[in-house]
């Protein structure tokens, strides 16, 4: 898929994005929302990232969030289904091609949730596997600038790396 790829220094703006949106999502998602989650390298100190506010929410019924499109549609985001991971509703808040935020929705106990959050987490707490991680999104950015697919691809193995270390 061909989409601009743009990695950026860490803005102070981030958090602050993720709890606007926080708070628009738990009006909207109220009756299924369980927890909401800031996650992805937006989430993380420091990080270098593409601007997209990548937003976790977990919900009691993955198969009733279906019949919040239309709502969904109003603040902006749209339904991409599954899109590749079983189990997941995916939203993209913008275009395809200049994205906001990525909405991640997945029902309670499913194992993306805690693999998501062990992996922001482990981030956050060893500054140096951070550093090295944000020098890779950059190299890989300039060397696929419009290539989100080998960006991604770039990422896969470290990204599988840490979530092998994090659960340990």
């Amino acid at each position: 898929m061909s989409r601009r790829v743009e990695v950026v220094p860490y803005n102070p703006q981030w958090p602050h994005r993720y709890k606007s949106e926080a708070e628009l999502l738990a009006g909207t998602l109220s009756q299924e929302l369980i927890i909401v989650h800031h996650i992805g390298s937006t989430a993380i100190p420091g990080m270098s990232a593409k601007p997209i506010i990548d937003i976790l929410a977990e919900v009691r019924s993955i198969e009733h969030i279906d019949s919040f499109n239309p709502a969904m549609l109003k603040l902006g985001y749209m339904p991409k289904g599954e899109y590749g991971i079983p189990g997941r509703r995916f939203f993209i808040k913008g275009t395809e091609d200049e994205r906001s935020c990525h909405l991640h929705v997945f029902q309670t106990s499913n194992p993306e949730i805690a693999r998501h959050l062990r992996f922001r987490d482990y981030m956050i707490a060893h500054p140096a596997k951070a550093a090295e991680y944000a020098s890779l999104k950059e190299y890989l950015a300039s060397r696929f600038p419009n290539d989100i697919d080998g960006y991604m691809q770039g990422k896969d193995a470290f990204i599988k790396e840490i979530d092998r270390i994090a659960t340990i």
